[in-house]
């Protein structure tokens, strides 16, 4: 099976396998706007960093600014409040700094933010040597996939270990190493690319499009002087390359949301590098956009936040990420914010909250605390991303949505970013830039590249395979996602709605259920069977937990939600297609009976008790509890899980759930369970009532509108946000949330950013 990249690279990629067939202020006051050679491993013979007689950089470089800054400093009314915020600090580094890595420069980092903020504390700072480093640089010199990711770390190791103290000065010599590997970098796709050099770097996705040109910008920011001799233009000339990419990223944010939704792994990659420039940057204007990003998604984060979880569909995730709250790449980081998390922290290198506590310009709304802490019953609606339609008829002149013409290069990075890589109506500019950049030469592209070359690449192929098959060849494509999200102080539920309904999706995760950060249900379609491995994160991509085969039609009204499985496609869809995806005859549940305090069987219910919470799960096929035999990892459960629906991939799942307020368990099981759902498995899909204790009766088809209690409900065209703490329209730019306590407005056209 290939994996996302290998099979999925944009419109270009899928035409190597279509030949084969025939991708601030307070409220009072507003703010507007070893040695220093290459190590001897790296195969970068043209653009390798200098060698040991170039005149050390380190220098000559441009030192971050004063903490002084354009956004309202620490302490600020309507800020986090600053003591609590310092406790929570002391509480993840005293955490994190017992540990010395100094091969990891997140680690690095942690020990260079305890020695900044207690003089006293000392570290084997000597340990941290460019042999300790080397597996970085390596991949940084060999130009590998995610490389950005550790320039974005190896910024703070620069900016922080120039201290003037022995715990904050280390060593000169992996100063350089960081600094020559800055200037050596290629930041762009269609940089020019050296004849004896290959770049793996996916600079696509919504977080990597940011983090690359954050990095651009902070490289240009440090060495304005220097030639970078990929582009031979000035570090000057970089910074002011990004600059304007970078702002028009966090105003797509205010207009469209979050291209990958709630991602509990990719919210982290949002967050980090705009920290990074709100703490490192010395331009005013990108310091001041940088925090109202952040504002935004730190409330995405604490408006789905329910006792330690991201209690939220997913755009992207991973099995694992979404199997426990504790395996979220956001998990430190809403511990250490809102600390409200059972059990301690994770990660002694949380590449979200070991930052923040190195931060001394931003700090968090007293909003979002408020927001994460409201234990009121709350619905949060909200929409993100942009739709494009990949089955609409080829013409020569599509026309593309809010401007973004698909046949300008320019927009190919907004595009991609959406994950719409399998449409045909960027087929063609696709294909014409892995042409001209040598994209096809990546490792991300070599398998694809092979089945290119065998069939020739005809563009007009590509376009009407794609036509004809979106629903698997767009895999990767979040579109646009309405999302529901109901919330009590025992128990939440979310899901998104009527999203590429039967479409295979490949790090989707439509719906979830929870109670605790280990407490929570939610089904899948999977493509592949489990992984027999000992090894509790193996698994396909997409594989039996992570993503969907087919997507559900999924319905939700306060605590009731409908999901039906009914796949867009089959082996006969297409050949080739069949023979890369031929997902399992089943839809199964993700039910930890271990990890609830009861757990009752009642005909196709089951239903679990955990902590005043509750969850009722229920499905139209027959259901059985897989069994997991020795040496198949179960992450330390010994009870079932695995509540698999055989007999077909076709199935309805109902869901209700609820808490101790709606009365005793017993209770909660009797009201669930004393009507039986009807469903009508028709021709062309399902039709399912059922009367639910607390919406009433719930109406619902593949093709029918939802009907709670004889009115019908949206499942669409939401808002850009909804909830009890302020609604903004799809599009609007100036965007204003209140609690009884705070208030926090952000525009992102002016990126001013109002605290109360």
């Amino acid at each position: 099976m290939l994996r996302r990249r290998e099979f999925l690279t944009g419109g270009l990629s899928l035409a190597a396998i279509a030949a084969c067939s025939g991708t601030e202020s307070s409220s009072s006051t507003s703010t507007s706007a070893g040695a220093t050679t290459a190590p001897s491993t790296s195969t970068t013979p043209t653009t390798t960093p200098a060698p040991a007689t170039t005149a050390p950089l380190a220098t000559t470089s441009t030192l971050p600014s004063a903490p002084a800054s354009p956004i309202a400093p620490p302490g600020t009314p309507g800020l986090v409040d600053e003591a609590f915020f310092r406790a929570r600090v002391d509480s993840y580094l005293e955490y994190a700094s017992v540990r010395t890595n100094p091969g990891n420069s997140t680690g690095i980092v942690v020990q260079l933010a305890q020695a900044r903020r207690d003089p006293s504390y000392w570290w084997d700072i000597d340990a941290v040597t460019v042999e300790a480093l080397q597996p970085t640089w390596t991949k940084i010199d060999e130009w590998r996939d995610t490389r950005d990711f550790d320039f974005m770390y190896l910024n703070w190791v620069y900016a922080l270990g120039r201290g003037d103290t022995d715990t904050t000065r280390i060593d000169p010599g992996v100063i350089d190493a960081i600094a020559l590997r800055t200037i050596a970098n290629r930041y762009r796709y269609d940089d020019p690319l050296p004849d004896d050099r290959i770049d793996h770097l996916w600079y696509w996705s919504e977080n990597h499009r940011l983090i690359t040109l954050a990095n651009e910008r902070l490289a240009g920011e440090m060495f304005p002087d220097e030639t970078f001799p990929v582009t031979g233009m000035t570090g000057a000339e970089h910074a002011a390359r990004a600059k304007p990419d970078i702002l028009e990223w966090i105003n797509e944010r205010g207009r469209f949301g979050f291209f990958e939704w709630h991602s509990n792994v990719y919210m982290a990659k949002n967050v980090t590098p705009l920290l990074m420039l709100c703490e490192l940057s010395d331009d005013d204007d990108l310091v001041r956009a940088a925090a109202v990003g952040l504002d935004a998604c730190l409330l995405d984060m604490a408006s789905h936040y329910h006792r330690g979880a991201y209690v939220a569909p997913h755009g992207r995730t991973y099995k694992k990420d979404k199997m426990t709250a504790r395996d979220e790449d956001t998990f430190d980081l809403a511990k250490m914010l809102f600390d409200r998390t059972p059990g301690g922290y994770e990660s002694t290198t949380s590449t979200t909250a070991t930052y923040f506590g190195a931060a001394t310009r931003y700090r968090p709304p007293a909003l979002v605390l408020d927001v994460a802490h409201d234990d009121s019953t709350t619905v949060t609606r909200e929409r993100h991303g942009v739709w494009a339609d990949a089955s609409e008829p080829i013409t020569d002149d599509p026309v593309a949505p809010f401007g973004y013409d698909y046949d300008d290069p320019a927009n190919l990075p907004f595009w991609w970013s959406l994950g719409a890589v399998g449409m045909w109506q960027l087929a063609e500019v696709g294909t014409a830039q892995a042409d001209e950049f040598r994209l096809w030469e990546g490792d991300a592209f070599t398998q694809v590249k092979l089945l290119s070359d065998a069939q020739g690449g005809d563009v007009e192929a590509i376009k009407a395979w794609e036509q004809a098959n979106p629903q698997i060849l767009n895999l990767g494509f979040l579109a646009e996602a309405n999302t529901y999200a109901w919330r009590s102080p025992q128990v939440s539920l979310a899901a998104v709605l009527d999203h590429r309904k039967g479409e295979l999706r490949d790090q989707g995760h439509a719906w979830q259920a929870t109670i605790d950060p280990d407490a929570r249900v939610f089904t899948t379609h999977p493509m592949t069977d489990r992984a027999e491995s000992n090894d509790w994160n193996d698994d396909g991509d997409p594989g039996y937990w992570t993503g969907e085969a087919s997507m559900p039609r999924s319905a939700q009204f306060e605590r009731t939600a409908v999901h039906l499985y009914l796949p867009a496609y089959d082996e006969t869809t297409d050949a080739l297609l069949g023979a890369f995806f031929p997902y399992r005859p089943f839809t199964h549940a993700y039910f930890p009976t271990d990890h609830f305090d009861e757990v009752r069987e009642v005909g196709n219910w089951v239903v679990g008790s955990k902590s005043g919470g509750y969850v009722a799960l229920w499905s139209w096929r027959p259901t059985a509890w897989r069994e997991y035999p020795a040496g198949v990892a179960t992450n330390g459960m010994t009870g079932p899980f695995d509540l698999v629906a055989d007999g077909g991939p076709d199935n309805a799942w109902i869901v209700e759930v609820g808490n101790e307020d709606d009365g005793t368990f017993d209770e909660f099981v009797t009201a669930v369970t004393s009507t039986e759902p009807q469903v009508e498995r028709t021709d062309t899909g399902f039709d399912v009532a059922w009367t639910s204790p607390t919406a009433g009766t719930i109406e619902f088809g593949w093709d029918a509108p939802f009907v709670v209690d004889g009115t019908e409900q949206p499942i669409s065209d939401f808002p850009r946000h909804d909830s009890p703490w302020g609604t903004v329209e799809r599009l609007e730019t100036n965007q204003r949330y209140q609690t009884t306590t705070s208030g926090l407005t952000l525009d992102f056209e002016s990126f001013d950013r109002i605290i109360a």
